[in-house]
C-alpha cells in the first residue's frame, strides 16, 4: 500500500480487498486498536546507538560535568555548552497578528516577506542556567572564534574562574583539529590565565547537549509565529529575550546519568 501512515477506516478497506474479512465496520477495527494500544497513525523518532563502547566513552565524562556543574563552579570550573542555531529568518507578515480572544486562537497571516536570515551562536551555563548569546550573518569558524573572543571569555574572567569546560557537538564551525589548535594559542595569548578544556560530544547526540533545551524554549517562547521586519529587529529581539530569560534562569533540572546510560547500553 502507498500509505506511511493509516488511519482506521483506511486499514478497514484493506482487510476487505484482501478477502480476510467480507466486511468489518470501521468501529470494530478502532476498538481492537484500543484494546491492544496500537496507534498506527503515529510515530516517533528513535535513535539508534551504532558503537555504544565510543558512545559511552564520550558520553560519561560530560555527563559527570552535569551532575558536579554547580560544584565545580565554586572550584573555579565553568562548565558550559555551546553551539550555533541556524538561519533564524525575519519574516514580516503582510498583516498584523490577531490577538486569540474568546473561542478563537490568535491568527497569523500565512503570507510574509523575507528579510534574510541570522545565525544565533549560543551558550549555557549549565551550574546556574544563564545563556549567553550572539547574533552574525554568517556561520563560519571565525564567527564562531568571535563569539568565544568576544562573549565566553569575557564571562569567563568576570566570574573570576580558571577553566572554561566548553562541551561542544561534531559540527563543522568548529571542528576539533583547527580549534583545539587556535584555543592553545588563545590560552597562550592571555597569558594562561584562563584555560579552556573541550569536551566533545558524541555524534548524533544532540539529545545530550544542554543548549539545544533552550534553543527549543526560544523557538516556542519567541520564534513561533514568526513576524520580524528586519533582521535588526530580530536581533534586538532574540538578545532581549536572553537578557529576559537570565533573569529568572534555573538551570535544567538534568536526571539523565551515567548509570542509567550505561544500563540501557547494557540492555541493548
Amino acid at each position: 500500500m502507498p500509505l506511511a501512515r493509516w488511519s482506521v477506516a483506511e486499514i478497514a478497506r484493506c482487510l476487505v480487498r484482501l478477502g480476510i474479512v467480507a466486511s468489518i465496520a470501521v468501529s470494530t477495527v478502532s476498538r481492537w486498536l484500543l484494546q491492544d494500544k496500537i496507534r498506527p497513525w503515529r510515530y516517533h523518532n528513535w535513535q539508534h546507538i551504532l558503537n555504544p563502547q565510543e558512545f559511552l566513552e564520550r558520553a560519561r565524562p560530560i555527563l559527570h560535568l552535569y551532575e558536579t556543574a554547580q560544584t565545580l563552579l565554586r572550584m573555579g570550573i565553568w562548565v558550559v555548552c555551546a553551539d550555533e542555531k541556524t538561519s533564524i529568518q525575519a519574516r514580516q507578515r503582510e498583516r498584523a497578528t490577531i490577538a486569540p480572544g474568546p473561542d478563537h486562537p490568535g491568527q497569523v497571516c500565512p503570507r510574509y516577506k523575507r528579510h534574510g536570515a541570522l545565525q544565533l551562536f549560543g551558550a549555557l551555563s549549565v551550574a546556574d542556567g544563564l545563556t549567553y548569546g550572539q547574533c552574525q550573518l554568517r556561520k563560519r569558524f571565525v564567527e564562531f572564534q568571535a563569539f568565544v573572543q568576544e562573549i565566553l571569555v569575557p564571562e569567563a574572567v568576570r566570574r573570576g574562574i580558571h577553566t572554561l569546560a566548553l562541551i561542544l557537538d561534531n559540527g563543522p564551525t568548529h571542528a576539533p583539529k583547527r580549534l583545539e589548535r587556535w584555543l592553545a594559542e588563545l590560552t597562550v595569548s592571555m597569558g594562561s590565565h584562563l584555560t579552556i578544556q573541550v569536551y566533545w560530544l558524541p555524534r548524533n547526540a544532540s539529545w545530550l547537549d544542554q543548549i539545544e533545551i533552550w534553543f527549543s524554549i526560544l523557538q516556542r517562547k519567541l520564534l513561533q509565529p514568526n513576524d520580524f521586519d528586519s533582521l535588526e529587529t530580530l536581533e534586538q529581539t532574540i538578545l532581549a529575550f536572553i537578557q529576559y530569560h537570565n533573569e529568572v534562569a534555573k538551570p535544567i533540572h538534568w536526571s539523565y546519568t551515567v548509570e542509567k546510560l550505561e544500563q540501557k547500553l547494557c540492555a541493548n
